[in-house]
């Protein structure tokens, strides 16, 4: 456990050194035509650094290095235990340097140091230490052919992989993407969300330190147009992406006209989180509802974010909810006790605040509503609790901020109706003293995660796959079905007389 103070943490960004060129190519790059745009922090709004903001030349370029490192073999051509070895040192390295990786993850998205140490970087570093270990584990198939063949089912790296991931988990998420595409021998373009590159640009020099060969591992930052350019590049096999239903539709669009690159999406969400009148344990669930839309500042594409709550026990259990949010109180991310932090940055937050608008006219406001801090210059919103009904504005639509609506519901099909009457598919719950009910209502539940009697459970377990039904998105990050999606499959028959 991190045993660094709130002014030992304050002392160390003090003295911080941030990074914000490019990685193309083994080296730190300005962008070929200057341009950058200024990273600043969610926390007080200073600037924190100029982040290149890279273009058309620059997305050339660094897919001419990414192809040729994939056509020279320099990656995809060692043999498994040497790519499993690199990874593991990068790995290692992330350990190494959790501390720098932690506070540039906190000063750039707002989150709480206590969970940039404790879950976010350490559960990156797992990522691309559990890929590292798969290398050498996962084989292909032999065929039961004609007697005359031999038949071989193999699986190769697709080339050339680009990955654009959102700004709520930087580091993570990007690991879930290069973890599974680095694993399986392609080469990687990063390009991090323009609100939180910090972290991207510090692990591809961790990932050339650990003995990535030029080439296999860039980052580009900037705005909305390096991942346009991936997504219409016609010398891109693969396009991963983590963000909004509104993006990805977008994305799919540029690899349709290109050159019908695979595309993986993974979308927006308004779970429901269902609480039955038999639950076996209030406090427990009301706590669990609390962290499942207020962990993160609610800025979690799973969040819990419509809380189905069955009407016989609706007033006591809401009462235990508002009690579990007031654990949510915004304070400065560099304090160790914070839980909740910043948003991540003015833009997010005018839009969280026009939702919590809009729902004042829609329910009944039970517990917040508000920005607070202003006068640190940051970005901060209190825990919101809205009663609303199902048709409300703000319990349909993914609000990405600490605002949750709770529904009533008076029976078990009433409350699956309710759950599955979305575009979304990310993740549900259900909370049931009988195991049979529980069971049933997850089997009709239209969504990709489903837990019972907890929620966000085994989020660090790479072994379960994530990702949506409907316009959550396709595919699956996390466990072995996320590397089989960054490669091609191959039969091989050969006549033998």
């Amino acid at each position: 456990m991190n045993k660094k103070t709130f002014a030992d943490w304050q002392d160390k960004a003090a003295t911080l050194k941030i990074e914000g060129r490019a990685f193309i190519d083994g080296a730190l790059s300005h962008s070929r035509d200057g341009k950058t745009f200024v990273c600043a922090s969610p926390i007080d709004g200073r600037e924190l650094a100029r982040v290149a903001d890279c273009g058309e030349a620059d997305v050339n370029a660094v897919v001419a290095a990414a192809r040729r490192a994939f056509d020279e073999g320099s990656w995809a051509g060692l043999n498994p235990r040497e790519r499993k070895a690199v990874l593991l040192r990068w790995a290692a390295l992330m350990h190494e340097h959790l501390d720098e990786l932690a506070l540039l993850e906190t000063l750039d998205m707002g989150k709480p140091i206590g969970d940039t140490t404790m879950i976010d970087i350490p559960a990156a570093a797992h990522c691309v230490a559990w890929y590292a270990e798969a290398i050498d584990k996962v084989g292909g198939e032999v065929v039961p052919a004609d007697q005359h063949l031999v038949g071989l089912v193999t699986r190769e790296p697709m080339g050339v992989v680009a990955a654009v991931v959102p700004w709520n988990f930087p580091l993570v998420m990007a690991a879930w993407k290069f973890g599974p595409a680095l694993a399986a021998g392609n080469s990687v373009v990063l390009k991090p969300s323009e609100k939180s590159p910090l972290t991207a640009i510090r692990v591809a020099q961790l990932a050339h330190e650990a003995g990535l060969p030029p080439g296999v591992f860039n980052v580009v930052p900037g705005g909305a147009e390096p991942g346009r350019l991936l997504a219409a590049h016609g010398d891109v096999d693969c396009i991963a992406f983590t963000g909004s239903t509104r993006t990805g539709k977008l994305i799919m669009q540029c690899a349709a006209q290109s050159n019908l690159k695979r595309v993986w999406l993974e979308l927006g969400g308004k779970s429901p989180n269902i609480v039955l009148a038999d639950c076996p344990d209030l406090d427990g669930a009301a706590k669990a509802a609390a962290d499942a839309i207020f962990f993160n500042m609610g800025e979690v594409c799973s969040a819990g974010s419509r809380l189905l709550v069955h009407r016989d026990i609706k007033d006591v259990f809401i009462e235990k909810l508002l009690a579990a949010a007031r654990s949510y109180a915004p304070g400065h991310p560099l304090d160790p006790v914070v839980t909740m932090g910043a948003i991540v940055d003015r833009v997010q937050m005018d839009q969280v605040l026009a939702y919590i608008e809009a729902g004042r006219s829609e329910g009944r406001l039970a517990a917040g509503g508000a920005q607070v801090k202003k006068e640190t210059g940051g970005f901060y919103i209190e825990p919101t609790v809205f009663e609303v009904k199902p048709d409300a504005k703000i319990a349909r639509e993914e609000i990405f901020g600490p605002v949750l609506s709770v529904i009533v519901f008076d029976t078990v099909d009433e409350a699956v109706h309710i759950a599955n009457d979305t575009q979304y598919g990310l993740a549900a719950a259900v909370w049931s003293a009988d195991v049979t009910t529980a069971h049933e209502i997850a089997r009709r539940l239209r969504a990709g995660t489903v837990w019972v009697n907890c929620y966000g459970e085994g989020g660090g377990d790479m072994n379960f796959p994530f990702g949506g039904y409907k316009q959550s998105g396709n595919g699956r990050d996390k466990s072995l079905h996320a590397l089989e999606k960054y490669t091609e499959l191959k039969s091989t028959l050969i006549r033998l007389r």
